[in-house]
């Protein structure tokens, strides 16, 4: 008997989840020019706006993250992607700069759980032989859905107005969450499209059967773990870097380099675009290495330095260029780099956590956007006392000390 592929199925299911978390949250990254000349914000206003996103979103990790352990990813996620649907699409109806701040807050608050707890639903289901291109393939699906977003937002924006995109996106990850709850189970034993051959198969690679959910976190073991926190370090470099590109570069390319509206949601998808390549090529690069030389820190911290060092080379001489279709390529060879490490650095939670990669991803993805937070508001600022470079240099020696952090994470030191 052949197994059946419902994990895939689950995967894919996973993937289309990744693609509404970056549609919804980089709406507002589209519109900002329209938020901007309606409202009259200037970028400092803007920053604190955006920002007020990272801080809910850093905040609430490790609480998505237990929700998911404490409830099984079935429940939790239709929850959350219900939540943050719902303040999606509040987003439109918000009146000033401090309605919208607590709009996108707590739109945040939902999107926190999202990474743990879909992580936490891979953990059962997908074998370790192909963690790495699991969490390649779900990343690459969140920058395709952010790539396709900024045309999308422009074209719906120059037809009825900016607040009509998040009318949609919201709408769209209400029917994502009541398919997820149909469909996906908790343990690969309780779904009925599972046969015997496919159950062995994942029993084999994940272990035997477990509960529906875990019980208490074991919170002091993981904790005590020096990988975790250098692979906490290293999430703060890129959740800054990130955080540029997905907040600010659309800002960037029409009021720095001088592009039209329609121009600018065009380039802006570009690098997100390239992007998808990266996520899905380090991931699957990494499993490569790990399944052909059994060297697990080798597989994972090997592609994740490369990936880090062609970043910073790539995002130096896209901030100097005299052009901006000079500036554009660079920037997609700098984001390819960039996003080749995203696929490693989720699988590295489902190496060193095992059933509790939940708990131990929102530990990861805390550090990280509080970087993001911390990088989208300083962006404002530095914008207006040293100019547009500034920001994208500091993000070239970010992505340098990445590399440095990634190059010394051991993914093989399981904390369990």
């Amino acid at each position: 008997m052949r197994p059946t592929r419902t994990r895939h199925v689950v995967l894919w299911l996973t993937v289309a989840a990744y693609m509404i978390t970056y549609m919804d949250r980089v709406v507002i990254s589209s519109a900002v020019p329209s938020i901007k000349e309606e409202f009259h914000f200037n970028n400092e206003t803007m920053s604190w706006i955006l920002s007020s996103f990272r801080w809910g979103y850093a905040l609430f990790q490790i609480p998505g993250g237990w929700l998911g352990d404490l409830m099984g990813p079935r429940r939790a996620l239709t929850l959350i992607v219900i939540w943050w649907s719902a303040f999606t699409s509040l987003t439109s109806f918000m009146w000033s700069a401090t309605s919208m701040a607590a709009a996108r807050f707590l739109f945040g608050v939902g999107e926190a759980g999202a990474f743990p707890i879909a992580t936490r639903s891979l953990s059962r289901w997908i074998l370790p032989t192909e963690r790495g291109y699991a969490q390649g393939i779900t990343h690459a699906g969140s920058r395709l859905g952010a790539a396709l977003t900024p045309t999308l937002v422009v074209a719906m924006i120059g037809a009825y107005g900016w607040r009509m995109p998040f009318f949609v996106f919201g709408a769209l990850g209400v029917v994502w969450a009541l398919v997820w709850f149909w469909y996906y189970r908790d343990t690969p034993d309780e779904h009925p499209s599972v046969n015997q051959a496919e159950l062995k198969l994942i029993h084999g690679g994940v272990g035997k059967p477990k509960a529906r959910t875990s019980g208490k976190v074991p919170w002091s073991e993981i904790l005590a773990s020096p990988t975790l926190w250098m692979l906490a370090a290293m999430y703060f470099c890129y959740g800054w870097c990130l955080a540029v590109y997905l907040d600010w570069f659309p800002t960037y390319l029409k009021e720095h380099r001088g592009l039209t509206l329609k121009a600018m949601g065009i380039y802006a998808s570009l690098p997100l675009l390239a992007g998808v390549l990266g996520d899905f090529l380090g991931g699957w690069i990494s499993d490569r290495i790990a399944h052909t030389t059994k060297k697990l820190k080798l597989a994972r911290s090997g592609v994740a330095v490369a990936g880090f060092a062609l970043a910073a080379a790539g995002i130096i001489p896209a901030t100097l260029a005299q052009s901006a279709e000079t500036c554009v390529a660079f920037t997609c060879l700098a984001f390819f780099g960039l996003e080749v490490t995203v696929g490693v650095s989720w699988a590295v939670p489902l190496d060193i956590g095992g059933d509790w990669a939940g708990s131990v991803s929102s530990v990861m993805n805390t550090s990280g956007n509080i970087g993001g937070a911390i990088s989208t508001l300083a962006l404002g600022y530095l914008v207006r006392d040293y100019g547009w470079n500034v920001p994208f240099l500091v993000a070239a020696t970010l992505c340098a000390l990445g590399a440095v952090l990634f190059a010394r994470l051991d993914a093989s030191r399981k904390i369990f």
